[in-house]
């Protein structure tokens, strides 16, 4: 059993347009800083926010696959296979499964927040596929409530989101307070962000912007006296193929 929480101050950091959109990282690029390096089928994991409107311009991906959950306000996404600008709002997910490559560009509207997740689906064989997109408007995704507990499903049973990348069940949890325990598969990793509250978790202390690791953990006890919201990623402790931040990292 075991649970390490990184503070967003020992994140990594990055910015894009000057300072138009700032980021922490839990999982970033090793010239960026910070504690984490890319572990089971993760790779990089940004929460970005916009100070203004901004664009970042055309740029290329290959192999793995990216998504994007929107958290507050709006983004649009272009890309060489669209050839269109799709507009997505707090709530809504993309997949961009890079495949043998696509280039593609990306506008946050002011105040705009995100994740962009990064997961490595066994680059030696989607370096072979074609590249794809796919959008999901958040009233397509599973929601419910379990005794004040409310669970959104993005990728996991009931969700029509499906990726290359094995493993996976990706999860947001939101109360307004009490005690909520859930159960976890002791045989995965859970990667957790406070996205609001300072809720405890697993008899540990939290805060808004917290990354937390879960190993070996069979449940998740959460319990907070004021409004909370956790987005999480359950994947594979043991992942069968060669990762590229295991080869490179």
């Amino acid at each position: 059993m075991s649970i390490r929480i990184i503070p967003k101050e020992r994140q990594a950091k990055g910015a894009f347009n000057g300072g138009e959109i700032i980021e922490n990282k839990p999982i970033g690029f090793p010239r960026e800083g910070g504690e984490v390096r890319p572990y089971s089928n993760l790779f990089y994991w940004a929460y970005a926010e916009a100070k203004t409107d901004s664009t970042i311009g055309l740029h290329p991906h290959e192999g793995f696959e990216i998504m994007s959950f929107v958290l507050k306000g709006s983004i649009r996404h272009y890309d060489t296979k669209l050839k269109e600008w799709r507009q997505l709002k707090a709530g809504d997910v993309q997949i961009i499964r890079a495949g043998n490559g696509i280039s593609h560009a990306e506008h946050m509207a002011k105040d705009a927040v995100m994740f962009q997740i990064w997961f490595d689906p066994d680059l030696s064989k989607t370096l072979q596929k074609t590249a794809s997109y796919n959008d999901y408007k958040s009233e397509e995704l599973p929601v419910v409530n379990q005794n004040g507990l409310k669970i959104k499903t993005y990728i996991g049973e009931g969700s029509p989101v499906t990726l290359d990348t094995p493993g996976l069940v990706i999860q947001r949890f939101s109360f307004e307070n009490g005690s909520h325990e859930i159960e976890l598969d002791a045989d995965k990793v859970h990667s957790l962000y406070v996205i609001a509250g300072s809720p405890s978790i697993n008899g540990q202390p939290t805060n808004q912007d917290d990354f937390i690791i879960l190993e070996r953990e069979d449940k998740l006890a959460m319990s907070a006296n004021s409004p909370t919201d956790v987005f999480i990623i359950s994947s594979p402790a043991v992942v069968p193929y060669r990762t590229y931040g295991r080869r490179f990292g």
